[in-house]
């Protein structure tokens, strides 16, 4: 593929995918109802996982870069079955990230457009479906224009956050809070929640995270990749952890910490927004409520390009159709994976719009499932990580206890997703993720030509496997 992007173009990707703006906008008011006033305590816990995940991902990506990203760093520490398997829940991940953004923009979209003061009844589908026709659009661009708009979207709302969070902590400092709320220590310091509880509320936390990865999906087309794909991976892990920390912390303490508070930061459909106009005023709520749409815009554009790039690397080597692995000439973009992942959504859309499912409810079903896979991918990548490293002494052994802590915590988190059980429809999305897992699985033992072809396509890419690699400079 055209290496075009730069460190800002791979950074781009990565933080369209996990959409800070969106993030913040809608994904504390789940873990309110869960851990109460603990929000900023998950969301630091999940700073520190998802830290500990990500050093699999720079480590390996220092030697490795391919457009299916876990696809090839699996298959190279721990064999073409890992790979296969790694890169097909990946594909299963980014697919259902791209349909839970759809969701998500439309609902901002109904947010923005309510607090504009524009009175227009548009079917939430039809906003999805224009969604994602645009975003399809604009991912058959060049990719450099296209990682452009993303990071110059993302960056926008980021400093719109910023402001709100300035103005909620000025007026909690001056004691002109809406409601009299005040600092409290009950952020950091719960009472009356437990451990459990704070632990199952981090899987929003790791939502708000999912796809910080998605640069590594740009390995083959990004310059000097072994330095500036683990750079913009620890740029883009850096930066969102200690904003979602900063921003968590504003949104409790503006809601207030006691049990209105509470109540209602856990039942706000746009908590962020609601921050923004008790604090700031509507003009700032409008203006954040525009800036989450468009975020939420990225992050499809930003999905649907990443699961084009991972559903291309698998095709290339054998899986599906052949169109699928086709070598892309407008502007580098695979046009054929894209548009099969453009038409999944589609159908996806359609099947929640017959049911009557909210675009609120399309959005958590779709990101639960994402970030339930995810758990599987990054726990694949964490153990080829601990393998291929540490057998060949390519990092200092005392780092080693880091993908050990990141498995373990994968598994715990997994573990609360399914104990207690969920309440329904979320009781079932481990089944479902185990559904396509198991397709995965079986793909492997009754298609071993496939294993071949995909060992063989290894080989032929430039670069991917080294006998004896050297450690590069550091990052």
């Amino acid at each position: 593929m055209r290496r075009n992007l730069t460190l800002w173009g791979a950074l781009g990707l990565s933080l369209a995918i996990t959409a800070p703006t969106l993030a913040m906008g809608l994904n504390g008011a789940l873990p309110a109802k869960l851990a109460g006033s603990a929000v900023p305590l998950v969301f630091l816990i999940g700073f520190v996982g998802v830290a500990a995940v990500m050093y699999g991902f720079v480590r390996l990506t220092r030697y490795f870069n391919h457009a299916g990203s876990v696809y090839a760093l699996a298959g190279v520490t721990m064999g073409p079955r890992a790979g296969f398997f790694g890169g097909f829940a990946l594909l299963g991940v980014y697919t259902a990230l791209a349909i839970s953004t759809l969701g998500s923009t439309a609902q901002f979209t109904k947010v923005f457009l309510a607090d504009a003061g524009v009175h227009l009844d548009i079917p939430w589908p039809v906003i999805a479906l224009a969604t994602l026709a645009f975003a399809t659009y604009l991912a058959t661009m060049d990719t450099r224009n296209a990682t452009r708009v993303l990071l110059t979207i993302e960056s926008i709302g980021i400093v719109l956050m910023l402001v709100i969070v300035v103005v909620v902590f000025a007026k909690l400092a001056g004691g002109d809070a809406p409601r009299g709320q005040t600092f409290s220590s009950d952020v950091l310091v719960p009472s009356g929640v437990s451990f459990g509880a704070i632990m199952a509320a981090t899987v929003y936390a790791f939502l708000s995270f999912a796809g910080i990865e998605g640069a590594a999906a740009l390995g083959e087309e990004t310059r000097d990749p072994r330095r500036n794909i683990p750079r913009s991976i620890i740029g883009a892990v850096l930066l969102t952890g200690v904003l979602y920390f900063v921003v968590m912390l504003a949104q409790t303490l503006g809601f207030g910490t006691d049990a209105a508070g509470v109540k209602a930061f856990g039942e706000s459909g746009a908590p962020l927004a609601d921050v923004a106009k008790s604090y700031a005023g509507s003009t700032v709520a409008t203006a954040f409520s525009g800036a989450a749409t468009v975020s939420s815009f990225a992050a499809a554009l930003g999905c649907v390009t990443a699961a084009s790039r991972i559903l291309f690397a698998l095709g290339r080597d054998g899986f599906g159709f052949a169109a699928w692995g086709r070598e892309p000439r407008r502007g580098g973009t695979p046009i054929p994976a894209l548009l099969t992942v453009a038409a999944v959504s589609v159908v996806a859309t359609l099947a929640h719009a017959i049911a009557g499912t909210s675009p609120f409810d399309m959005y958590f079903y779709w990101a639960t499932l994402g970030v339930i896979g995810l758990l599987v991918v990054y726990a694949v990548t964490s153990l080829g990580a601990l393998r291929y490293l540490f057998t060949r002494g390519l990092a200092p052994r005392w780092e080693a206890v880091i993908p050990v802590v990141a498995v373990a915590y994968l598994a715990y988190v997994f573990y609360k997703q399914v104990w207690p059980v969920p309440d329904p429809p979320y009781n079932l999305f481990p089944y479902i993720v185990a559904a396509w897992l198991l397709a995965g699985v079986a793909m492997i033992v009754f298609r071993p030509e496939l294993t071949r072809r995909i060992g063989e396509g290894f080989e032929r890419a430039e670069g991917l496997l080294d006998d004896e690699p050297k450690a590069p400079s550091n990052t």
